[in-house]
C-alpha cells in the first residue's frame, strides 16, 4: 500500500523539523511519549517543561474525534496528567465499531486562548491535484468541514502563493492574522510536498500574538516515497488502525516484504478465529475476503493477507509457517479451515510456491492434526497442475484432509465448501495438461490462414453496430475516451502495433512472441527492447520453430529512431526509474500508449505522468499492473499469463467481450470466467491498483462502448476511488448504451471494526461513498448489471450473453484451430516432459535453494556447528562430516604448509611475475605450476609409496634396499636443511599432534621406522613435512571411522592429498605477491654473475 497513517508525536516530528515559514510556530518539539512502562522521573529530566507548565494528555493511536470521546485530558499539572493516564491506560475504549486498548499517549505544553484564534486547515490528494481546506472556525466543534470550508485546488505540478491563500481562504479571518496564516499554509504546504504526504490535517490550529500553535495533527504519509525520504523521515513506525493490536508476525511478514521483490501481506483481525486464509494475488485476496463474509464468516475470519509476484519457495514457506504457526496456538471446537487460494496467475511459478508452501504444512502436520484443520485449494497459472498434484500428495502422506481444485472450478466456490454452504466433489473434473494445450487439436499441421475479422462474432450488415439504445453523445470515434485529452486514440493495439519493451524482460517477451505467433500475426509485435545497464547488442527469441534477433539499445532515443513504427511502450522499468523512463518516452510522438509494470511508484510521481500523458495524448496503462491484451492483436508482457492458458482461455482470437479491472491477476480469471461464459474476449486491461492508475475504468468502457466488435462490457471495481461512479452517469444520460457487468470487491471492508487496508494502494475507502457496497448498489440502481456476489458472477455474465445470441446481437464463429508452438526446452524441462543427460554431475554443493548446501549441510547449520575451514574441506573434499580432531589436523597442515620462505621455485616464480607487473592470479598460478614431485608434490607420492610397502607386509628395511635397488628415491624422505640434529618443528609439532589424537598411526610408525634406517646413513634424510603430512593422512582415512578401505585409497590415488599442499601453499605465495606490491618491487632481470655461461667449445673459439 502507499498511503499510511502515521503518529500524531512523528507527524509534529517532521512538521517541526522541516517546515520552512516566516510564521512563528510555537511549543516546536516539546511533547512527550507515555506508555505504561514510561519511567517518570526519567521523562522528567529529559523534558523540565513538564514540571513548570500546565499540560495537555490524550491518546496517539489513530483515534479520531478525541475531544467528543472524552479522550484529552485539559489543563493539568504533571500530577494531574498521571492521575488521567493512569485512569486511562490499558482500558479497553469503543470507537465507532472499533474496540481497542489505550496504550500510547502524548504529552504537550496546554495552549490557553479564546476560540476565535482556533482555525482549521486540511490539505489531502487526488488525482487532479492537491487540496487545500480551511475554515476560521476550528476545534472541536468544527463539524462538516467538507460543506463549510473554503476550498483550493492546486493543480499538480504547480506551486501554492501567499496571495492565492489570502484570496481564496482567508476571507473570513482576521487582518492582523492573515500574514502569518498564509505564510504557515504555504509552509505547511510545502512540507507536504517535499515530505511526500497524502494527507495532512491541523484541527484546531490555533494563532496568537506569539504566533502559531499546532494542537491536534493527523497525517498520511506515500510509504512508497520511502527510497526519496529516508533521510528526512528517518526510520517510520506505521501504528496500525485503533482496535487493532500490532502482532509481532505482521511486523516479521512486512520485514519479508521489504526485503523482497515479491509482495507480502498479512494483518491478523481475529486471531482465535477458525477460518484462515493464505491467498495469491491482491484483488484475489478481497474477493476470497469478501465471499468468506457474504456467506457469514465474518466473525471466524482470522487474517486477511496476500503474497504475490512470484515470491520464491523460501519466502513462501516463510510466510505460510507465519500462518500456521498462528492458526494453531488455540484450538476451536468446530475445527479449522484453512483456504489456499488464488485467481489464474500470469507469471508465477505455482508448483515453485506451492513447494514452500508444502513444506511449511509438512513441518507443521502434527499441530495442524492436533487442531482438525482441513484445507482447501484452488489455484491456476504457470505449471499449476504440477502444484496441485503435489499439494494433494502430501494430504495423502500426512493424513491431513487437503481439497484440490483447478481452474475447471470457480475461484471462490472452496469458500462454500470450506464453509459448509456448497458440497464437496469427490473427484472434481481436471484440465488437460499444460502440455497439452500445445498440441494442434486438428489433423492439420498447417498454421491456419490469416482469416480472423475485428470480432470473433460472424461480420453483420451495419445496423448491427447500432446500439439497442441511440447514444446521446454522437461522438467521432476520435473523441470516444471521454474524461481525457481527446487526441488519445480510441484503439490501443492492432494486428500491426510495433512495441518497444524498456527492460531486460526475456521471458516477457517471449511470451508476447509465442502470443504472436498463435494469433498468426505476420510480424512479431516487439520490434526492439531498451536496457540501459548494456551496450547496443542483439537477444535471442523463438518466433515458432525458428530463432530471430531482437535489437537492443542502451537508450531510448536510438530505439525510437531507428523504429519508427512503434508506437507502444511497455516498461518494467523498476519503481525507482520507471517515473524518468516514462517522462522521457512521452516526448517522443510516435508513443501513443504506455504500460508501465512496476508497482510502488510515489504517487505524486503517478499525478505528474498521468498529467503529462494528458497533455501528449498518450494512453498510460498502469502502473502496478500487469498490462492488457487484445485476442488476435497484441498482448502486454505477462498479460494472460503462459501459453497454456492463452490456448485454454481462447486468447489466441477475438470474442465479443471487453472487460476492464485492477487487478492483474483478476484480470487473467475474467479471462478464464469469459471464456467458459461466453465467445471469449475481445479486449481485456487490468488498469492497476494503485490510487491514480494512468487510465481510469469510464476510459476504457467509453473505448469498448464506441468499437463495433464489442457486444458487452465487464467491469470488476474495488474498494476504493469514485471512478464507478463516472460509469452509473454514463449509463444514465446514455453515453453508455452497451450491457455493463460490473462487481466493485471489496464489500468485506463495511463488517471490520477496524480499517483493513487491502493489497492494492487504492483499495481503501476514505468516505462512504468509496465503498464497494455503496458502489454496487449505484451501479444496480444505474441499470448496470450487477450479481449478489463475485461467486455469481460467471452466471450473469453467461445470462446476458446468452439474451445477446438470442436476439441476434452476438453470432458466435465456428473455432479454428491455433497454429502450434514449441515449448521452451527449460519449460518442459520443468514439468518434466523431457529428460536429456546432464553435461555435469556434482555432489558436494548445491546452490539453487534458498540456502548455500555443502555436501547436505545448510551453510549456516556449518557455522552454527563452528566447523571451521578444516570441517568445510572435510564437506567439499571429502563428502563427509570429518570428527573434531580430524578438522583440526587439517587445519594444522595448512597452517604448516602456508609458507617456506622466498626461495624455494614456487615462491621464487610467484615473486618475478609479481615483479613483471602481473595480476595476482597469474603470480598465483605461475608459482602453482612448479607443484609437483620435486617440490611440494611428495604428499601423494610419498602416501602412495609408504602404503604399498606396508600392506604388501616388506619390512622397512626391505622397503629402503628395494627402492635403493630399482634405483628411486623415497618420497617424503629428505630435507636440505634439516636432519636428525636439527629437526623441523613442523614436523614435530604435527608428530606431537598425531600421536596424542589419532585412534591408530600404523603408516606413521612404519614410516619412523623407515626414518631410523635412512637417517642412519645420512643425518638429513629425515621423513620430512610432505612426507609426513601423507601418511599420516593416510591413517587419518583408514582409521577415523568415516571411511571404507577402498574409499581412503581412492582419495589417495586421485591426489586429495597434494591439494593440502597446494591450498595451504596458496597462502604463502598471495603473501608474496602483497609483499612485492607493497614494497613496489621494479622488474626482475637475474645478476648475470648468478648464472654460469657454458658455450659448445667451438663456439667460445
Amino acid at each position: 500500500m502507499s498511503a499510511k497513517a502515521i503518529s500524531e508525536q512523528t507527524g509534529k516530528e517532521f512538521l517541526y523539523k522541516h517546515i520552512c515559514t516566516s510564521a512563528a510556530v510555537q511549543n516546536r518539539f516539546r511533547y512527550a511519549s507515555v506508555t505504561a512502562e514510561t519511567d517518570w522521573e526519567r521523562l522528567s529530566r529529559e523534558h523540565p517543561w513538564l514540571l513548570t507548565e500546565r499540560l495537555v494528555i490524550k491518546p496517539d493511536q489513530l483515534i479520531k474525534r478525541r475531544g467528543k470521546l472524552g479522550l484529552v485530558g485539559i489543563n493539568l499539572d504533571l500530577h494531574g496528567v498521571r492521575e488521567w493516564f493512569k485512569a486511562h491506560v490499558m482500558r479497553e475504549t469503543t470507537v465507532g465499531k472499533a474496540k481497542g486498548v489505550l496504550k500510547n499517549f502524548l504529552i504537550e505544553p496546554f495552549v490557553p486562548h479564546p476560540q476565535e484564534e482556533e482555525f482549521y486547515v486540511c490539505i489531502y490528494a487526488t488525482r487532479e491535484g492537491d487540496h487545500v481546506l480551511f475554515h476560521h472556525e476550528g476545534g472541536v466543534e468544527v463539524g462538516d468541514v467538507d460543506a463549510k470550508a473554503q476550498r483550493l485546488l492546486v493543480a499538480v505540478d504547480e506551486k501554492l502563493s501567499e496571495e492565492q491563500v489570502t484570496e481564496k481562504l482567508l476571507t473570513h479571518v482576521p487582518d492582523e492574522k492573515k500574514p502569518v496564516l498564509a505564510s504557515f499554509i504555504v509552509g505547511l504546504f510545502n512540507l507536504y510536498e517535499d515530505l511526500y504526504f497524502t494527507y495532512l490535517e491541523i484541527n484546531p490550529i490555533v494563532v496568537t500574538k506569539d504566533g502559531v500553535y499546532v494542537l491536534d495533527m493527523a497525517a498520511k504519509i506515500d510509504a512508497t516515497a520511502d527510497y526519496i525520504c529516508k533521510a528526512k523521515w528517518g526510520d517510520v513506525e506505521f501504528p496500525p488502525p485503533f482496535g487493532r493490536e500490532a502482532y509481532p508476525e505482521e511486523a516479521y511478514i512486512a520485514d519479508l516484504d521489504a526485503k523482497s521483490g515479491a509482495s507480502l501481506k498479512l494483518t491478523l483481525l481475529n486471531p482465535r478465529g477458525r477460518i484462515w486464509t493464505m491467498v495469491a494475488g491482491g484483488g484475489a485476496s478481497v474477493v476470497y475476503s469478501d465471499t468468506i463474509c457474504d456467506l457469514g464468516g465474518v466473525d471466524e475470519l482470522a487474517n486477511y493477507g496476500e503474497y504475490s509476484g512470484a515470491p520464491s519457495e523460501q519466502q513462501t514457506y516463510d510466510y505460510a509457517k507465519t500462518i500456521l504457526s498462528l492458526m494453531t496456538r488455540e484450538k476451536h471446537t468446530q475445527g479449522k479451515v484453512l483456504i489456499i487460494g488464488g485467481s489464474i496467475a500470469n507469471f508465477t511459478n505455482v508448483a515453485a510456491t506451492f513447494k514452500g508452501i508444502v513444506r511449511a504444512i509438512k513441518d507443521y502436520q502434527g499441530p495442524l492434526k492436533e487442531h482438525e484443520v482441513t484445507i482447501f485449494v484452488r489455484r491456476g497459472g504457470p505449471n499449476y497442475q504440477e502444484g496441485l498434484r503435489v499439494m494433494g500428495e502430501v494430504g495423502k502422506t500426512t493424513g491431513i484432509p487437503i481439497h484440490v481444485f483447478g481452474t475447471e472450478t470457480h475461484m471462490t466456490a472452496i469458500v462454500g465448501m470450506a464453509l459448509g454452504h456448497r458440497p464437496i466433489p469427490n473427484q472434481p473434473p481436471m484440465d488437460a495438461h499444460t502440455a497439452n494445450f500445445l498440441l494442434n487439436a486438428s489433423n492439420s499441421a498447417v498454421t491456419p490462414a490469416t482469416t480472423r475479422t475485428a470480432s470473433f462474432s460472424d461480420p453483420k450488415t451495419s445496423s448491427e453496430f447500432n446500439p439497442a439504445k441511440k447514444s446521446k453523445a454522437d461522438l467521432p470515434a476520435a473523441q470516444a475516451s471521454a474524461g481525457c485529452n481527446g487526441a488519445k486514440p480510441m484503439t490501443l493495439f492492432r494486428k500491426q502495433t510495433k512495441a518497444i519493451v524498456w527492460g531486460m524482460q526475456t521471458r516477457a517477451v517471449q511470451g508476447m512472441m509465442d502470443f504472436d505467433y498463435v494469433c498468426s500475426r505476420d510480424e512479431p509485435s516487439v520490434a526492439a527492447m531498451v536496457y540501459p545497464f548494456t551496450g547496443d547488442h542483439k537477444q535471442k527469441f523463438y518466433w515458432g520453430h525458428k530463432e530471430i534477433l531482437v535489437p537492443v539499445y542502451k537508450n531510448m532515443a536510438d530505439a525510437v529512431k531507428k523504429h519508427p513504427e512503434v508506437d507502444v511502450l511497455i516498461s518494467f522499468a523498476s519503481l525507482r526509474s520507471a517515473f524518468d523512463s516514462t517522462m522521457e518516452s512521452m516526448q517522443y510522438p510516435q508513443i501513443h500508449t504506455i504500460a508501465i509494470i512496476a508497482e510502488g511508484i510515489p504517487e505524486a510521481q503517478t499525478r505528474k505522468i498521468i498529467k503529462m500523458a494528458d497533455q501528449k495524448g498518450v494512453s498510460i496503462i498502469g502502473p502496478a499492473t500487469v498490462g492488457g491484451i487484445k485476442p488476435g492483436c497484441f498482448k502486454i508482457g505477462n498479460t494472460g499469463g503462459m501459453l497454456d492458458n492463452i490456448l485454454a482461455s481462447k486468447l489466441y482470437r477475438p470474442g465479443s467481450v471487453a472487460y476492464v479491472s485492477r487487478s492483474g491477476g483478476m484480470s487473467n480469471e475474467l479471462n478464464n470466467i469469459i471464456s467458459r461464459t461466453t465467445d471469449g474476449v475481445f479486449e481485456g486491461v487490468a488498469i492497476g491498483g494503485d490510487r491514480y492508475p494512468g487510465s481510469t475504468f469510464m476510459d476504457h468502457v467509453l473505448r469498448y462502448q464506441d468499437t463495433p466488435g464489442v457486444k458487452m462490457i465487464i467491469v470488476l471495481g474495488e474498494i476504493g476511488g469514485t471512478e464507478e461512479y463516472k460509469i452509473c452517469q454514463g449509463i444514465r444520460e446514455g453515453r453508455i448504451t452497451k450491457p455493463v457487468v460490473c462487481w466493485c470487491i471489496g464489500t468485506c471492508a463495511t463488517m471490520f471494526a477496524s480499517e483493513v487496508q487491502f493489497g492494492h494502494a487504492g483499495a481503501c475507502a476514505n468516505q462512504a461513498s468509496e465503498t464497494a457496497v455503496a458502489k454496487n448498489q449505484a451501479l444496480r440502481d444505474a441499470g448496470a448489471y450487477v450479481p449478489k456476489s463475485f461467486d455469481e458472477l460467471g452466471e450473469v455474465i453467461k445470462t446476458v450473453y446468452d439474451d445477446l445470441v438470442a436476439n441476434g446481437t452476438i453470432v458466435p464463429a465456428q473455432e479454428v484451430p491455433p497454429p502450434t508452438v514449441p515449448m521452451d526446452y527449460s519449460w518442459a524441462r520443468e514439468l518434466g516432459l523431457i529428460r536429456k543427460p546432464a553435461s555435469f554431475m556434482t555432489s558436494i554443493c548445491d546452490e539453487r535453494g534458498q540456502e548455500l548446501i555443502y555436501a547436505g549441510m545448510p551453510i549456516t547449520e556449518v557455522f552454527k556447528e563452528e566447523m571451521g575451514l578444516g570441517g568445510v574441506l572435510g564437506l567439499l573434499w571429502f563428502q563427509r562430516r570429518l570428527p573434531r580432531y580430524a578438522c583440526q589436523f587439517i587445519e594444522m597442515c595448512l597452517m604448516v604448509t602456508a609458507d617456506h620462505g622466498p626461495a624455494v621455485s614456487g615462491a621464487h616464480n610467484t615473486i618475478v611475475c609479481a615483479r613483471a607487473g602481473k595480476d595476482l592470479i597469474s603470480s598465483l598460478t605461475s608459482g602453482l605450476l612448479t607443484i609437483g614431485d620435486r617440490f611440494g608434490g611428495a604428499l601423494d607420492a610419498a602416501a602412495k609409496q609408504f602404503s604399498k610397502a606396508f600392506d604388501s607386509g616388506m619390512l622397512p628395511m626391505e622397503f629402503v634396499n628395494k627402492m635403493k635397488k630399482d634405483g628411486k628415491l623415497i618420497m617424503g624422505i629428505g630435507h636440505r636443511v634439516k636432519s636428525i640434529n636439527n629437526p623441523d618443528m613442523r614436523v614435530q609439532i604435527l608428530k606431537d599432534f598425531v600421536k596424542q589424537h589419532f585412534p591408530s598411526t600404523q603408516l606413521l610408525d612404519y614410516a619412523l621406522d623407515v626414518e631410523k634406517i635412512t637417517t642412519s646413513k645420512k643425518p638429513n634424510l629425515i621423513l620430512n613435512v610432505d612426507g609426513f603430512i601423507g601418511v599420516a593422512f593416510v591413517d587419518l582415512l583408514r582409521m577415523c571411522g568415516g571411511f571404507t578401505r577402498d574409499e581412503a585409497d581412492e582419495f589417495v590415488e586421485i591426489g586429495a592429498l597434494n591439494g593440502i599442499f597446494v591450498l595451504g601453499r596458496s597462502m604463502g605465495f598471495i603473501g608474496h605477491y602483497l609483499d612485492q606490491k607493497r614494497l613496489k618491487q621494479g622488474l626482475y632481470r637475474h645478476p648475470w654473475d648468478d648464472i654460469s655461461y657454458v658455450l659448445p667449445e667451438h663456439m667460445s673459439m
